[in-house]
């Protein structure tokens, strides 16, 4: 199956994902800082009043900031009543999804110019009230009312993939060495520091030398939250938004010489509940999502110049690299390890620094993922850019795996 009509970015904004800089404002005034940067992101002869329709993805404003009907209260601010406004809540691909359905209404003829975003403000609750927040994305009945938090359950998840594949922890810490230096590299992410800087400063403030990034990540200042998963194998809480500007293949051409277009897209579901699941060392939604995205687009995974995964935890991204079809099962890790799915590797993942490094507004990553696509693929990512990337992969899951969608995006 194939889109009725092509779709092309056109524009892509972003704020800094971070923890303090955005402590004094709303989650509006965050998205409208992403929205006029999407504008501006537009070559030529785009206005406000071109935007037909707003595709926001949020997962819960109703807990982190006591405020629904998110949708309408963005088109309110951003001054584009009366046009529609659509609030989408999947969990951590709330904004994957709105990608998806709004590049949707485009291809069915209904709009031609649509924005879609992701938000959200998750500071204004204390961690411990965040963990709760997060928790109503899991299954209450059978993993919450059980103790589950979302690092319990991947660490589940790597506990069983150390088991049957022989993957082992110095893997998980690689991915964080590699997804820490990258964000180091981008202005717009959480945490912009290697982990061996933070080595360093951390252990010159105590009277410790780390002779490595693993000789710190195996002491004390890296704990366990949940075995194996230590500090730095979890991503961070963080504030921010993330905008696209969508539009029809032929408007598009009014806006810019250099669109990027969207050639595939792939959704699934699967059982939120771990234990229903036939292997908890693969997310099934991921390989059905990322087979009807590749049929699509007309593509295999060797195709791809670089992807932009879901590394809430770091043994997701293994689980991400397998399940797409990059590594066969069970090398995963042993790629990360040899430093393939690096910068300069022959499978680039993360190189924006990934959920771990760039930070985590949970509704607003997969606007943020699309972000990075239409940066890197116009050759604009800056320290962090691909050489001659041509076709980009995005992977947005909500929760532990019960939504997945993947996005493939070319010149």
């Amino acid at each position: 199956m194939n889109l009725s009509r092509d779709v092309a970015l056109i524009g892509a904004g972003m704020t800094r994902f971070h923890n303090k800089i955005h402590a004094d404002k709303t989650s509006r005034e965050i998205f409208l800082e992403a929205t006029l940067e999407a504008i501006n992101s537009v070559d030529k002869n785009f206005e406000f009043k071109d935007i037909e329709a707003l595709f926001l993805g949020t997962f819960s404003g109703d807990s982190f900031e006591n405020q629904a009907h998110m949708a309408a209260l963005m088109a309110d601010w951003l001054g584009i009543n009366p046009k529609p406004a659509i609030r989408i809540e999947d969990a951590c691909a709330s904004s994957g999804v709105a990608i998806s359905m709004g590049a949707m209404a485009i291809a069915s003829g209904l709009y031609d110019i649509v924005m879609v975003g992701g938000v959200e403000k998750m500071t204004s609750l204390d961690t411990n009230k965040v963990t709760d927040t997060l928790a109503m994305a899991a299954d209450n009945l059978f993993e919450v009312s059980a103790g589950f938090t979302f690092p319990g359950l991947y660490a589940s998840i790597a506990t069983a993939h150390f088991a049957k594949h022989g993957s082992r922890w110095d893997q998980l810490a690689a991915v964080s060495i590699k997804n820490h230096y990258n964000g180091s590299l981008n202005p717009k992410a959480h945490f912009q520091t290697s982990v061996l800087d933070v080595a360093k400063k951390m252990g010159e403030s105590r009277g410790l030398t780390f002779k490595d990034e693993m000789e710190f990540l195996r002491s004390p200042l890296n704990p366990v939250v949940a075995y194996p998963l230590r500090l730095f194998d979890c991503c961070p809480i963080s504030d921010g938004a993330a905008v696209v500007i969508l539009a029809e293949a032929k408007k598009a051409k009014r806006f810019t010489d250099t669109p990027i277009f969207l050639k595939g897209l792939g959704q699934a579901s699967d059982t939120m509940c771990l234990s229903n699941r036939e292997d908890l060392t693969s997310l099934k939604g991921t390989k059905i999502a990322a087979q009807q995205a590749y049929k699509m687009a007309g593509v295999k995974p060797k195709d791809i110049d670089l992807a932009v995964v879901h590394d809430c935890f770091t043994i997701a991204e293994i689980l991400a690299t397998e399940d797409l079809g990059f590594f066969p099962k069970g090398e995963g890790g042993v790629a990360a390890e040899e430093g393939r799915t690096a910068i300069n590797g022959d499978k680039p993942v993360n190189p924006d620094g990934g959920l771990k490094a760039k930070g985590h507004p949970v509704g607003a990553t997969g606007a943020a993922m699309a972000y990075e696509m239409f940066k890197q693929l116009r050759g604009e990512a800056g320290k962090h850019q691909i050489a001659d990337a041509e076709i980009g992969l995005s992977h947005n899951v909500g929760a532990s795996g019960a939504t997945v969608t993947v996005q493939i995006y070319g010149k």
